[in-house]
């Protein structure tokens, strides 16, 4: 820790230089050693394993219907821009013999959001990771997020971005998917 800490003053200070700061100056001081602390936090997915959060899976083979979490509160660092991109993502899926425990859902979405991320991807390794783990008779995940590399650079608009993924009947039954868009309005 005290390697990366000298390492990361030491670019602290070349930053601040380049901006015209002076890293010395009293408010700035701790600066690097809080930057550190954050980081840890952001970008703590990287020590999880996201399959191991939904490995207190339930064998139920008496619920064959939909299972929702609507509207998961998120918070994520562009890959591009190191600027952060939040909002909501609701899961839906139909179980075949595993249930995850509901909080086990939330925590997923915590463990890929807490990485260099796009939304994208995003999307896309919550639906695959429940697909590989529950083996579920479908999986849909929406993701809506606002980008603050939008909005604070280039283009300075903030735009509500939705993605998804499908698997499974949500991806063949357009009445399966329908009736999910229409719970989580």
């Amino acid at each position: 820790m005290q390697e990366v800490l000298q390492d990361f003053e030491q670019f602290f200070a070349k930053l601040c230089k380049h901006m015209g700061e002076d890293s010395n100056r009293e408010g700035l001081k701790d600066t690097p050693k809080r930057i550190i602390e954050s980081f840890q936090t952001l970008f703590g997915g990287y020590v999880q394993n996201p399959k191991e959060l939904l490995g207190a899976t339930f064998e139920e083979g008496l619920c064959d219907e939909m299972v929702i979490a609507k509207n998961i509160e998120f918070y994520s660092m562009c890959e591009h821009h190191l600027l952060p991109f939040f909002g909501h993502i609701s899961i839906g899926y139909i179980p075949d013999k595993h249930l995850a425990g509901i909080s086990s859902l939330v925590r997923l979405v915590e463990s890929f959001a807490r990485r260099l991320q796009i939304q994208e991807r995003l999307t896309e390794q919550i639906a695959q990771c429940l697909l590989e783990v529950l083996q579920p008779k479908g999986v849909i995940v929406v993701c809506e997020a606002q980008h603050l590399c939008m909005s604070m650079r280039g283009v300075r608009k903030n735009p509500q971005i939705i993605t998804s993924a499908l698997r499974g009947l949500f991806k063949r039954d357009p009445k399966t998917r329908a009736e999910f868009m229409q719970l989580i309005q």
